[in-house]
């Protein structure tokens, strides 16, 4: 489960996965279209740079554009998500290396849950596609962590 932390700022949700490949194989899953269509399908890089565009297929014949906000090969890769933002950070290790996804969430909604969820679910799917392994139903894994997530986000709430 990811760790979720609100302030004045925003909501942060931190995912950590020790993955045992390289920063360079995983990096790979972040940022080349062809390892990248496997894990998140709408999701292509148009230009790889900091100011480059990241697109997100809307399955209706139009893109959302994202810009990539920060840029340092093999370490970190962050951009825009709509009024949100997505930072992937690699941290080598001795048995391969860190994966930490940080979303930072200007306005959470009843949808978040679910978003949080199939990030999630992705990182489940890199890490198995990085290890040769599939994953039979990505469907069901994601019902149960929506609700875990959904029930946390529900307490955040409430306190």
């Amino acid at each position: 489960m990811a760790v979720v932390e609100q302030d004045e700022q925003g909501t942060r949700v931190r995912f950590v996965r020790h993955l045992k490949h390289p920063v360079e194989k995983v990096w790979a899953a972040l940022t080349e279209n062809d390892q990248l269509k496997q894990w998140f399908a709408e999701l292509r890089v148009e230009d790889l740079r900091e100011g480059g565009v990241i697109s997100f297929d809307m399955q209706d014949g139009t893109y959302e554009k994202f810009e990539i906000l920060e840029l340092k090969p093999l370490s970190v890769l962050e951009y825009t998500w709509a009024e949100d933002r997505v930072r992937f950070e690699l941290y080598p290790e001795p048995q391969g290396c860190r994966l930490v996804l940080i979303e930072t969430i200007v306005r959470v909604t009843d949808h978040t849950p679910k978003d949080v969820a199939g990030w999630d679910v992705c990182l489940d799917v890199i890490e198995a596609l990085l290890d040769g392994r599939t994953i039979a139903s990505r469907k069901d894994i994601w019902e149960g962590k929506y609700e875990q997530y959904r029930n946390q986000f529900a307490e955040l709430r409430q306190g």
